[in-house]
């Protein structure tokens, strides 16, 4: 639900975009307005009329929202990169500054001589990574 609310209040952001910015810088250099290009089928007064203007304006915000898309999707991607390469040198890391207490098979720091968990006392010789 949250997602349909937004997605209409952002159409709404990239409508205006594309109406009342886009569309009149690109009227300047070519002279035209997208949204009144139109072409009228038949000479009688009920004629059919055929608004491509207003389908150039519906794809050229089609463009824009998909374009934002993917630049957030690919963000977000890097981000997450990030996030994981951070986690696999953290873990990397706690694997490389522990042991498996032979007793109760839980991680402890190498250089404990007892056990946190299970308190047993761990000989020099008990070294199992």
């Amino acid at each position: 639900m949250v997602g349909v609310i937004v997605d209409s209040a952002f159409t709404a952001v990239v409508t205006s975009l594309n109406t009342d910015i886009i569309s009149p810088v690109l009227g300047i250099f070519g002279g035209v307005d997208f949204s009144d290009l139109q072409i009228t089928l038949g000479t009688s007064k009920n004629a059919p009329v055929l608004k491509y203007g207003s389908f150039i304006t519906a794809v050229i915000n089609f463009l824009i929202i998909a374009m934002i898309i993917f630049l957030i999707i690919k963000i977000m991607n890097k981000i997450n990169e990030g996030i994981k390469a951070k986690i696999d040198d953290e873990e990397e890391i706690l694997v490389d500054d522990t042991k498996v207490c032979p007793y109760c098979m839980e991680k402890i720091a190498k250089e404990a001589s007892r056990c946190p968990h299970c308190t047993s006392i761990i000989k020099e010789t008990d070294d199992n990574n």
